[in-house]
């Protein structure tokens, strides 16, 4: 099947096919259109969709139904992702399975609403206290925003925990074709369900990297759900062994298993000094600089970034082994840059940014690399 549909549009499919039947959220640009398309689609599949009083209450929602069997998706913008920011917290201390979707805007505050920006990827990594690991993906196509929104759902599920989404306003609004055919195959998701018995912990794991089953509330089990710190059976504890444990829990059963999923798709070229590397609409503008670079004889590599976070350190590595030059594109004041200068130490990393809510040009990254910018026709 084919369809002629935009970003958010391939978000809301997405959520569909992975067994989403609750979604909570409140209208802003350019994120509303998801809120539409979940009120519009959602309760004909026996599914919830509710438009929240405010952005605190729509995480709210979700991390309660969650909690009562449902699976759930929001999406915001900007400004609301900062009110969403104390209840990330909450989702990560009590290990709920969400998934949020932030279709960037212009920034910081409430900025350009209707320009696209990629400004909020530092702000998704540490929009908690304490540093905890968060999973951060980065679709680049409207196709993209379709499968790694069922991506989203199942590694929620995988390691109990709120999975984010990142476009922005240029691949949210913009239409492309997708033939659904040619996309990864969906399989189902199953959510890892607690036995029923008296030997459930609802946060139970024998080793740091396990991740505990999942009990709903009114279930078989008794089930206790807080945002303090707590024990393996949900009890509030001062205990500092305990408090360790469960810090370090919360840390290894996404780092541990970081590997397994993280992604980064590499156009190589033999030969290459340099790498052009970016994640989401930024990414388009790099490989169509890759191009006019191999046309006038210069061979580059190119690196997209898929999952931001955890950072995909191993591929990166090998992808810019022998590179003298790295140019990381986005579209804000050097996010991602900055974890490149980190794994990279000794290389050469640049820097191509631009702000002003226009995409960034190909002749940009040309220019920071120190090439010639060949005709956009050649």
């Amino acid at each position: 099947m084919i369809d002629f549909i935009d970003g958010n549009d391939a978000v809301v499919r997405g959520a569909l096919d992975a067994g989403c039947d609750f979604f909570a959220g409140y209208p802003i640009t350019p994120a509303t259109s998801i809120l539409i398309g979940m009120m519009r689609h959602l309760p004909a599949r026996g599914g919830i969709a509710v438009q929240a009083e405010d952005e605190i209450a729509s995480m709210g929602f979700c991390i309660g139904a969650v909690m009562a069997g449902r699976r759930a998706l929001t999406a915001t913008s900007g400004p609301g992702l900062s009110l969403y920011s104390e209840n990330v917290g909450l989702a990560i201390m009590g290990e709920t399975p969400l998934v949020i979707v932030d279709v960037q805007r212009q920034g910081p505050a409430t900025g350009s609403a209707t320009m696209g920006a990629q400004g909020d990827v530092q702000f998704v990594r540490w929009i908690t206290s304490g540093g905890y690991p968060i999973i951060a993906l980065a679709p680049a196509s409207a196709a993209e925003c379709y499968w790694m929104t069922f991506e989203a759902f199942a590694l929620s599920e995988r390691f109990r925990v709120p999975v984010f989404v990142l476009i922005d306003k240029e691949l949210g609004q913009t239409r492309e074709k997708i033939d659904f055919d040619a996309l990864p195959p969906t399989p189902a998701i199953e959510r890892k369900h607690a036995p029923a018995d008296n030997d459930f912990l609802p946060y139970g794991f024998s080793s740091p990297e396990e991740t505990p089953p999942l009990s709903p509330f009114g279930g078989p089990n008794l089930l206790r759900y807080t945002t303090s710190m707590h024990d393996k059976t949900g009890y509030l504890t001062k205990d500092r062994t305990r408090i360790q444990e469960m810090m370090e829990h919360l840390e290894q059963k996404i780092l541990a298993y970081a590997d397994d999923f993280s992604r980064a798709d590499v156009d190589a070229a033999d030969g290459a000094r340099c790498v052009f590397l970016s994640y989401g609409t930024s990414s388009r503008s790099a490989l169509e600089a890759a191009r006019r670079a191999r046309t006038a004889g210069v061979p580059v590599t190119v690196v997209t970034v898929k999952t931001l976070w955890p950072v995909p350190e191993a591929l990166i590595r090998s992808a810019c082994a022998g590179a003298e030059t790295v140019v990381v594109a986005e579209q804000n004041l050097g996010d991602y840059a900055r974890e490149i200068e980190r794994i990279l130490p000794g290389t050469d990393v640049r820097l191509a940014r631009r702000m002003d809510g226009r995409i960034l040009p190909p002749d940009l990254i040309l220019e920071t690399a120190g090439l010639e910018a060949p005709e956009s026709g050649t």
